[in-house]
C-alpha cells in the first residue's frame, strides 16, 4: 500500500489545549513629567513610574464575536532585573478544535498601583497595555512561531471584533477604500526597519528548521537582532510617516489640524512610550487549516401541501370556515378583530422535525403498540399493502426506515414471521427501550422462518445491543460449517467489539458470541489458527485507534481461547505450534528491518538476506518436526532454501523466501513484509474468496486467484507467491511479440495439431483466461479497486489473470481519470479483440461478465453486511471513505445498482464495459506509469 501524503492539518483534528509562550516586553518611554506628577499625586506610586523594569502580570483570554469564549489564564508573579521577560507558557481550558475561525486573542498587561484611581480599597490592577491578535491569519491558518504584538498604552485588550488595541497597525484607507500610500520622512531609518523586518522572517525559517544551525554564529546574529528590534522601539515614538494626500498631517495630527492627544490618560505634557510584546504560538510539522463542523442539512417535513386552486379549477366545496384570533387580520389591513376569515395559511420551519421524535406520536405508538397485540395476530395485509411491505424488504442492508414503515412493519409482524428478510427489518422497527415491546418483538424469535447468513451478519452489527437478538443470529451461525465461518472470521472478530457490556468486571460468562467463536475454533485447527492471528493484530501495540476497552476485551477472548484450547485432547501440541509460529515470525519481522535499515544496493542486499536465512542463530534452515505455515495451514515446512532468497524492488523492500514442504518436490515460496498494512489487502482478498465461493454454488468457475495473505501484526505480514508475469513485462517482452496472445500461445501451444484449440492457445488456457479477466473486471468494480496500472495485473503460464496490490478501494485512486474498471485494449486484444474478428471471445468474455454481475448482486446483502462489520476496524482505507449510507456500505452498494431492475442493472454493466474498453485516460495513466518506473530504475 501507498502511504499517504499529508500536506496540512485540519484544526477539527486538533484535540490539544490552546497554549501561548509570553517572552519580553520591549519599549521605551519617557518619565513622567513633575508637573505630571503634581496633577496627579497617584501616579507617584504606580509600579510602572518607579521602574522602568517594575513587575507586571499578563492574562490572556480568547474571544470571538466580541464574546469571551472561556476564563482568562495568567503569569505567576516574577521579579524582573534588566528587563520584563517571562518566557512563560500560557494554556487556556479550550482545545484548538473547538474554536471558530474568528478568534482573537485579547492579552492584557497588568501595572500594580497602592492607590486605585477610582477610589475604594479593591481593585489596585490598572491596565499597563493591551494587544488583541487573531489566532488565524487571513488564510485561515493557525498562527505559528515568534508574533510582535504592539501594546496600547493604558488600554485593556478588549477582544472585539472591531477592536481598538490590534496587534499592529491599521493601514490607512482613503476614499473608496482605497489603501493611503505613505510617503517616507526618514529614508534610512525606513530601511533599517525593512532590514530589521527581513532579518526576522530568515530567524523564523531558522527556527522552523529551515535553515542550518550554527550555535557561535546564531547567538551573534541574535543579539545583533535583538539590539536593532530595541532601538526600533525606541525611535518608534517620534513621528515617521506623513500622509499622501498632500495636506502635510503627520501621524497624530488630525487633518483638520486639531492635535490628537498623544497621551491616553490625556495628558498634554507627557508622550506613551511605544512598547512591543513579544509571543510565540506552538509549531507543527504540517500547517494547520481551519475546517468547521459541517452541520447535516436541516431536514424537510415529508408533509406534502396540497396544490393550491387556480381561478379556473372548479371546487365544490365551500372552504373551511377559520376563526382568527383577536388582532389577527387575514389581509393585514383594515380587519377588525371581530372579522373572520380565511387568509392565506403560513408555513413555519421547525428545527426540530427529522432531529428529534414527536413526543405526541411517539405516545401514540407507544399506546397503540401496546393494545393492538392480540388484534394484529390474525390481520393480513391486502394486495396494496403486500406490495409496500415487499417492497420494504427490498432494502438493503444500510438503509433506514420512515416512521411509516416500521409501523407497518410492526403491525403485520405476525404474518412476516413466515418471510426470513423480514426479521431485520423488524429489528429495526421495534422501540427497544420500551419493556413491553421489546418482550413481543424477542417471543416472535422461535416462530420465524430460519435467516441466511448475511441477515445474521446485519444482527451481529452495532445497531443491534438486545442481547437475546444477538444469541438468535449465534444460534443461526452455529449452523455454518468449519468452512463457511472460516470465511466470515475476520468480520465475527470485529463484530466482539459490538457485544453488550456485562454487568459486573468479575463475571467469568462470555457473550454468546465470543464463547462460539471459542469453541468452534478450540475444535478445528483451521478456524483456530487465524482466531488467533486476528485477535494478535487486535492487541498490537502499534494498532492505529485501538481503544483500551476493545484491547481488554480481545486479551480476554484470546486468554479464554487459549484455556478451552488447553481443555481439549490435541491442546497442548496445537498451543506449541502456535508458539512456534509465533518465533518464526519474530525471526521473519527482525531479519525484514535489518534488511530495510542496511546500507548498500539491492544486490548486497540480497546477499546479506542469504547469509542471515543461512545463519543457524535465527534456526530456519530446518523445522523438526514441519512446521505448518501461518498463512497456509495445507502446508508443513521443513527448512527454508537460502539461495533462492530474494528482495524485491520496491519501497519498503519485501523478502522473497522459499521453504522445502514435506511434501518432496513441492516447495513453497512467500513474501514477508514490514512496514505495510495488509489488512486492507486481507479484506479484499476474502472477499474475492467469499465471491469465488457464491459464484461456483452457482456452477461458475471464473478461475479466480485469491491467493494466501495474513496479517501478522498492523505493519507487517506475509503474502502467498504465485508465479506469474506482470503484463507490463509481457508487453514489452520481445519473445512474446509484445502481446498477451503471445505469451499464451508460447506458454499453452495445442497438445497436438488435431486438439481442440483457440486462436492458436490451448481452449482449456483461453478458457481460463477469459474467464479470469471476466471475473476480476466485476469484482474489482464492484469493490472500487483503485491504483490499477499493468504492473499490478499478472498472468500465470496457465492463463490464469489476477490483481495484486489492493491499496486504494471504495473509489479511492492517487491519479486523475481513473477508470471504474480496468479493461486495457491489450487484454481485450489477448482475446481475440472485440471487432468481431474470426475466433475472437470477446462476446464470451461479456457473457461471463453479466452473469458474474447478477449472480453476486443477488448476494449482495452478504457483502455490504461483511463491510458494514469492518467499519471500525481502524483499516485506513475505510477509515478515509467513512460510515454511514455514505461510507464503505454505501460505496459498495451504489455499484450493485439495487435500485434498478436486474435487466436495466445489465444493460448499465454492458454500457460500462463498452465506455472503458475505449477509455484514453486508463491509456495515459499507464504510459505515466512506465515512464515514472523507468525513471526510478
Amino acid at each position: 500500500m501507498d502511504p499517504f501524503t499529508y500536506t496540512f492539518a485540519d484544526s477539527s483534528d486538533l484535540k490539544l489545549p490552546v497554549a501561548v509562550k509570553v517572552s519580553r516586553l520591549e519599549g521605551y518611554e519617557k518619565p513622567l513629567p513633575y508637573s505630571t506628577l503634581l496633577k496627579r499625586p497617584d501616579l507617584r506610586h504606580r509600579g510602572s513610574n518607579l521602574s522602568p523594569n517594575s513587575e507586571l502580570y499578563i492574562t490572556l483570554q480568547p474571544f470571538a464575536d466580541s464574546k469571551p469564549l472561556t476564563v482568562h489564564a495568567q503569569t505567576p508573579y516574577k521579579h524582573f532585573k534588566n528587563g520584563r521577560i517571562w518566557n512563560q507558557w500560557l494554556t487556556l481550558p479550550v482545545d484548538y478544535s473547538t474554536l471558530p475561525a474568528n478568534t482573537q486573542l485579547a492579552i492584557t498587561l497588568w501595572d500594580l498601583s497602592p492607590i486605585n484611581p477610582k477610589g475604594g480599597d479593591q481593585g489596585h490592577h490598572i491596565p499597563f497595555g493591551g494587544t488583541t491578535i487573531p489566532l488565524y491569519d487571513d488564510n485561515a491558518t493557525l498562527r505559528t512561531g515568534r508574533q510582535k504584538c504592539r501594546v496600547w498604552r493604558h488600554k485593556a485588550a478588549d477582544g472585539y471584533s472591531d477592536t481598538t488595541t490590534p496587534w499592529r497597525e491599521r493601514r490607512r484607507r482613503g476614499r473608496g477604500g482605497q489603501e493611503q500610500e505613505t510617503v517616507v520622512v526618514d529614508e534610512k531609518r525606513s530601511r533599517r526597519e525593512a532590514e530589521l523586518e527581513r532579518l526576522v522572517g530568515l530567524m523564523k525559517k531558522h527556527e522552523m528548521g529551515e535553515i542550518p544551525e550554527n550555535k557561535w554564529l546564531d547567538q551573534m546574529v541574535f543579539r545583533q537582532i535583538e539590539k536593532l528590534e530595541r532601538q526600533s522601539v525606541r525611535e518608534s515614538t517620534r513621528p515617521k510617516h506623513v500622509s499622501a494626500n498632500g495636506n502635510g498631517a503627520v501621524d497624530g495630527e488630525h487633518q483638520n489640524g486639531d492635535v490628537a492627544p498623544l497621551c491616553a490618560e490625556g495628558d498634554p505634557d507627557h508622550v506613551d512610550g511605544s512598547f512591543f510584546l513579544y509571543v510565540e504560538f506552538p509549531r507543527f510539522d504540517h500547517p494547520i487549516v481551519f475546517m468547521d463542523h459541517e452541520y447535516p442539512p436541516p431536514p424537510v417535513s415529508t408533509i406534502q401541501t396540497p396544490p393550491s386552486q387556480t381561478t379556473a379549477a372548479v371546487n365544490f366545496k365551500p372552504p373551511p370556515e377559520v376563526q382568527l384570533g383577536p388582532g389577527i387580520h387575514s389581509d393585514g389591513e383594515g380587519a377588525t378583530d371581530t372579522d373572520g376569515g380565511g387568509g392565506d395559511m403560513m408555513r413555519i420551519y421547525d428545527p426540530e422535525v427529522g432531529y428529534a421524535d414527536n413526543p405526541a406520536e411517539t405516545k401514540h405508538r407507544r399506546l397503540i403498540r401496546g393494545q393492538r397485540s392480540a388484534l394484529d395476530r390474525d390481520l393480513k395485509p391486502n394486495p396494496k399493502m403486500r406490495d409496500f411491505l415487499n417492497r420494504v424488504m427490498s432494502y438493503g442492508p444500510p438503509a433506514d426506515l420512515s416512521d411509516k414503515e416500521k409501523d407497518e412493519v410492526w403491525r403485520f409482524r405476525h404474518h412476516l414471521t413466515r418471510d426470513k428478510r423480514a426479521l431485520t427489518k423488524l429489528v429495526k422497527s421495534v422501540n427497544w427501550l420500551e419493556p413491553a415491546e421489546s418482550r413481543q418483538a424477542i417471543a416472535l424469535l422461535p416462530k420465524w422462518a430460519e435467516i441466511d447468513v448475511d441477515d445474521a451478519l446485519e444482527l451481529l452489527g452495532p445497531s443491534v445491543q438486545n442481547p437475546a437478538v444477538r444469541a438468535y443470529a449465534v444460534d443461526r451461525l452455529r449452523k455454518a460449517d468449519d468452512e463457511e465461518l472460516l470465511l466470515y472470521l475476520l468480520q465475527l472478530v470485529q463484530a466482539l467489539k459490538f457485544e453488550p457490556e456485562q454487568a459486573k468486571d468479575d463475571d467469568d460468562t462470555d457473550s454468546s458470541l465470543a464463547s462460539f467463536l471459542i469453541a468452534r475454533s478450540a475444535a478445528n485447527l483451521k478456524l483456530g489458527n487465524f482466531l488467533h492471528w486476528y485477535l494478535m493484530v487486535e492487541l498490537d501495540d502499534d494498532a492505529p485507534a485501538q481503544a483500551e476497552k476493545n484491547k481488554r476485551l480481545f486479551a480476554r477472548v484470546s486468554y479464554d481461547f487459549m484455556k478451552e484450547l488447553e481443555a481439549t485432547p490435541e491442546g497442548r501440541p496445537r498451543r506449541k505450534v502456535l508458539l512456534r509460529q509465533a518465533e518464526f515470525i519474530t525471526v521473519l519481522s527482525k531479519i525484514s528491518k535489518e534488511i530495510r535499515d542496511s546500507r548498500g544496493d539491492r544486490l548486497r542486499k540480497i546477499e546479506q538476506l542469504k547469509k542471515m536465512v543461512a545463519d543457524p542463530k535465527n534456526d530456519l534452515l530446518a523445522f523438526d518436526p514441519p512446521l505448518p505455515l501461518p498463512l497456509d495451514l495445507d502446508f508443513k515446512i521443513t527448512g527454508a532454501i537460502a539461495s533462492e532468497s530474494n528482495v524485491f524492488k520496491s519501497t519498503l523492500l519485501p523478502l522473497y523466501l522459499s521453504f522445502k514442504t514435506s511434501t518432496p518436490g513441492e516447495p513453497y515460496s512467500l513474501i514477508f513484509k514490514t512496514g505495510d498494512d495488509l489488512r486492507q489487502d486481507q479484506l479484499v482478498v476474502q472477499i474475492i474468496a467469499l465471491m469465488d465461493r457464491l459464484l461456483r454454488k452457482e456452477n461458475l468457475d471464473l478461475k479466480l486467484t485469491p491467493y494466501r495473505i495474513l496479517a501478522t501484526a498492523t505493519l507487517a505480514g506475509t503474502v502467498q507467491f504465485i508465479p506469474s508475469s506482470p503484463i507490463s513485462s509481457i508487453l514489452s517482452s520481445a519473445k512474446y511479440k509484445g502481446s498477451i496472445l503471445g505469451y499464451l500461445r508460447s506458454h499453452n501451444p495445442p497438445a497436438a495439431p488435431d486438439a481442440p484449440s483457440v486462436l492458436g492457445v490451448a481452449k482449456e488456457a483461453m478458457e481460463t483466461y477469459v474467464k479470469s479477466v471476466a471475473g476480476y473486471c466485476v469484482i474489482t468494480y464492484l469493490l472500487g479497486v483503485g491504483d490499477r496500472h499493468l504492473d499490478n495485473l499478472l498472468i500465470a503460464e496457465d492463463g490464469r489473470f489476477f490483481h495484486i496490490d489492493f491499496g486504494y478501494i471504495l473509489g479511492r485512486d492517487p491519479k486523475p481519470l481513473a477508470p471504474l474498471m480496468k479493461l486495457s485494449r491489450e487484454m481485450v486484444e489477448g482475446m481475440g479483440g472485440s471487432g468481431g474478428e474470426e475466433g475472437s471471445q470477446f462476446e464470451v468474455f461479456r457473457q461471463y461478465c453479466f452473469t458474474a454481475y447478477t449472480t453476486l448482486r443477488r448476494s449482495s446483502s452478504l457483502i455490504l453486511n461483511l463491510f458494514a462489520l469492518m467499519q471500525d476496524a481502524g483499516i485506513p482505507g475505510l477509515a478515509v471513505v467513512g460510515g454511514g449510507e455514505g461510507g464503505s456500505v454505501g460505496k459498495v452498494e451504489e455499484r450493485f445498482k439495487l435500485d434498478v431492475g436486474e435487466a436495466e442493472a445489465v444493460a448499465l454493466f454492458g454500457a460500462l464495459i463498452e465506455r472503458e474498453m475505449g477509455a484514453w485516460g486508463a491509456v495515459v495513466i499507464d504510459r505515466l506509469h512506465g515512464l515514472t518506473q523507468g525513471w526510478r530504475a
